[in-house]
């Protein structure tokens, strides 16, 4: 049994910077956008924010991961491998099933050597061996559930996760300051919370994104003369 404030730690540690999957080299396309213009200001990060939430991680990503963490709660290992290779079909741009790959056997091997499990070394070795791909939001929802996680605070920790992350990279791009950053961040709580609910009812079969302009900057990252992040 996990005690609350046990569970609350546990969320603290998996949605923190420190946790070291590398997370923190991504920004999911804002360093394109800012380089071109399209993003420069502060009502633009929020708006690039609520896009990526409503139109894409919030149907995809979080979806994946709710089933993988209902799955690695019911000891169901298939349910797992399912939402990997949904997310994978679901994931159309090749550097970011990448990134996704790297982060998610990362935070396989940290999860491994922190909370010992049989399900985690189960998917250690299906990772080896080529029959997951392992990616990011499907191996955070396995793991939060080993460690004692309930499904919505997995969600709100990866989500917020997520968004605390790209607030890095807009700071780091100088297009806002620590203290916007944190009025952004205050300002899509209802958008995290909508993305949340919407994910909670839908099959794996039912994901969808619709971020055209953000898939195009993420495409056109790599021929960026100058670049500070992985994506």
């Amino acid at each position: 049994m996990h005690s609350s404030i046990s569970q609350q730690l546990i969320l603290m540690q998996l949605s923190d910077s420190f946790f070291p999957t590398g997370s923190f080299t991504l920004s999911h396309g804002l360093e394109t956008l800012v380089q071109t213009r399209q993003v420069q200001s502060v009502a633009d990060v929020q708006t690039f924010l609520q896009i990526l939430l409503r139109n894409k991680v919030g149907v995809t990503d979080t979806v994946a991961l709710i089933h993988a963490h209902r799955g690695s709660q019911n000891k169901d290992l298939g349910v797992i491998r399912h939402a990997d290779r949904q997310l994978f079909i679901q994931t159309a741009i090749a550097k970011n099933r990448a990134t996704q790959r790297q982060s998610g056997r990362a935070l396989l091997m940290v999860a491994g050597e922190t909370w010992p499990d049989k399900r985690i070394e189960i998917l250690q070795q299906d990772a080896v061996q080529g029959k997951i791909h392992a990616l990011h939001p499907v191996i955070f929802g396995a793991i939060a559930a080993v460690a004692g996680l309930e499904e919505r605070d997995a969600v709100l920790g990866f989500l917020h996760g997520l968004v605390t992350g790209i607030l890095g990279a807009a700071i780091r791009l100088s297009v806002i300051g620590h203290r916007q950053a944190q009025q952004v961040l205050r300002a899509i709580a209802p958008d995290i919370e909508a993305a949340w609910t919407m994910a909670t009812t839908m099959p794996l079969e039912q994901m969808w994104s619709c971020t055209p302009t953000i898939d195009i900057a993420q495409m056109r990252h790599a021929k960026l003369p100058q670049r500070l992040f992985a994506n």
